[in-house]
């Protein structure tokens, strides 16, 4: 947190409401006065736009401001919530009774406060996000419209979307002391779709951070969208149908670690194993992956879509060893669960918005690099499917099975890349998976910046990130035997 961070939070979130640091201590001492653990307020700003580029013609520009703060009491493991859209000393001190309230009685409990007549001027009038004028940006949406177009005559849609967040969060929290952060994040999306003799595939690529739109000026790095887009349409209308059965892959570097964060990471958060629900659960110090495995999960990197200078409670993000050379080390903390398992927070108290609680969630989860080249790693492999690139998936916590399904893979024959592979399905268990590691690649990447993640209805953005890896035995869906 800066002075500067600190000084723009009170002037957006407190100046408005006439509101001064005490009123938020004083409100905080009202929840205090009842027997809990915890409580603090979360406030917060946000401008967000996006825009969409269909067929040469915006066909949506969406525009919206959302500004409120949410009250919070925990009790053990009981949690009392309250929110509102409006700011107001009024309204935070009604949302103090109702929380204080509400975290005496069993279960957890979330409620909105109703809002009374808004004022005039709710927000300051400054647009936070005109790094491009909206001219530059249609102009940005068209010319990469224009340039897919124009590199392949098979083209037969293009959709080109951009979107960024300003966000201010201002948290007081009950030792007296306020936190706060800016957070800007931009995204910028290409997707295909290619004709070619009856047959039509779809290609896209994307990404993004905690900048600002200039960043997809630099280095032609919005026309790489257009190319990886391209390329990966390109594949799939020359892809064969893909194997079907229990074999070695080959997973890419980078994207592909979706896979890591769904069927690893959500197993290694701490309400899960605080519940005992996780595959993880009462299995520190012991052995849950192959020795060659390193898992972090680390909010403090520059630029980062998951990146945060402190979580949604207060709390620094650092780097967080999960699993190190194959032992489990730890889960993800939020306050509450590092307080009821004896544990330290580690940054990852994260919510959807000032409406919703926070909860453990990873910002930036990775797999650290091995010693092999991913030349090698091909090499190695007699018969197998290299997965390079990821589309959607799913997976059970409780269980740690997942189904993830592969937008560009290669079948590998003789330890050489064979041929383009289409409709391959990647089944397994997430403990299982890492136990089955055999080589793991020198080529560490993260995601371009375009995840998502959903826990309990709320969705936050993440990294995610793995160097090129071997997997014996998985199974794989495919349509040829």
């Amino acid at each position: 947190m800066t002075t500067d961070a600190l000084t723009i939070a009170r002037r957006t979130l407190l100046a408005p409401a006439e509101l001064e640091d005490r009123h938020l201590q004083q409100v905080i001492g009202t929840i205090l006065s009842a027997p809990v653990d915890l409580a603090d307020i979360y406030l917060q700003f946000a401008r967000s736009e996006s825009w969409v580029l269909e067929d040469g013609i915006v066909k949506q520009g969406h525009h919206s401001i959302e500004r409120g703060f949410g009250i919070r009491a925990v009790c053990g493991d009981k949690t009392g919530f309250a929110y509102s859209d409006v700011i107001a000393l009024d309204t935070l001190r009604e949302a103090a009774a109702n929380v204080r309230a509400i975290a005496r009685h069993p279960g957890n409990h979330r409620q909105a406060i109703p809002c009374p007549n808004r004022p005039k001027t709710l927000y300051p009038a400054v647009d936070p996000l005109h790094s491009l004028t909206n001219e530059d940006k249609i102009a940005l949406l068209r010319r990469l419209d224009e340039l897919a177009r124009r590199s392949d005559p098979r083209v037969e849609q293009v959709i080109v979307s951009l979107a960024g967040t300003y966000e201010i969060v201002l948290i007081a929290t009950q030792d007296g002391a306020l936190h706060a952060d800016i957070r800007p994040l931009v995204r910028l999306n290409v997707s295909v779709i290619l004709h070619a003799d009856g047959r039509r595939e779809r290609g896209s690529a994307g990404g993004g951070g905690r900048t600002d739109y200039r960043y997809f000026l630099e280095e032609n790095r919005a026309e790489t969208y257009v190319d990886e887009a391209l390329h990966q349409a390109r594949v799939n209308l020359e892809a064969r149908e893909a194997p079907a059965g229990t074999m070695t892959v080959v997973l890419g570097a980078g994207w592909p670690g979706v896979l890591l964060h769904e069927a690893v990471g959500h197993g290694l958060e701490g309400d899960f194993n605080r519940k005992g629900t996780s595959a993880f659960s009462g299995r520190i110090g012991q052995r849950v992956a192959s020795p060659l495995c390193t898992v972090v999960d680390d909010g403090s990197l520059p630029g980062r879509r998951g990146s945060l200078h402190i979580d949604d409670e207060g709390t620094p993000t650092g780097h967080t060893v999960l699993i190190e050379n194959g032992i489990l080390k730890g889960y993800l903390q939020d306050l509450q669960n590092a307080r009821l398992m004896n544990a330290a927070p580690t940054g990852n108290g994260r919510r959807e918005s000032y409406a919703y609680p926070p909860l453990p969630r990873m910002t930036n989860t990775y797999m650290l690099a091995g010693d092999h080249t991913p030349e090698e790693i091909i090499a190695s492999v007699d018969r197998g499917l290299y997965a390079k690139n990821f589309g959607g998936g799913q997976v059970d916590i409780t269980s740690g099975k997942f189904v993830f399904s592969a937008s560009e893979a290669y079948w590998i024959e003789n330890g050489r890349i064979s041929h383009p592979v289409k409709g391959a399905t990647l089944i397994g268990n997430g403990p299982d998976v890492l136990t089955r590691v055999s080589l793991v690649g020198n080529d560490l990447a993260l995601d371009p910046g375009v995840g998502t993640c959903g826990k309990d209805g709320q969705s936050v953005p993440v990294g995610v990130g793995q160097p090129t890896l071997r997997v014996d035995g998985l199974t794989v869906g495919g349509t040829h035997l």
